[in-house]
């Protein structure tokens, strides 16, 4: 393992001093959440408005057939 012997005691220092970003800024990760909230349910909503107009056209376009009328004797 000679590169592990090979770093400086200043660069094991930083490596070993990394910090969790996430924790030292909450407000930046709870709007990320909200706007990725957000994002998905207009997301939702389009694909529903799309799929209720594909559903639509589908049903009109359904073919009824009409019963033949039987003669009276």
């Amino acid at each position: 393992m000679p590169a592990i012997h090979a770093l400086t005691p200043r660069t094991q220092a930083n490596i070993i001093k990394r910090s969790n970003w996430a924790s030292e800024n909450p407000g930046v990760v709870l709007v990320f959440c909200i706007v990725f909230i957000v994002a998905v349910g207009i997301i939702a909503l389009f694909a529903y408005r799309k799929w209720m107009s594909w559903k639509a056209k589908r049903q009109s376009f359904e073919v009824h057939q009409e019963r033949p009328e039987v003669q009276q004797t």
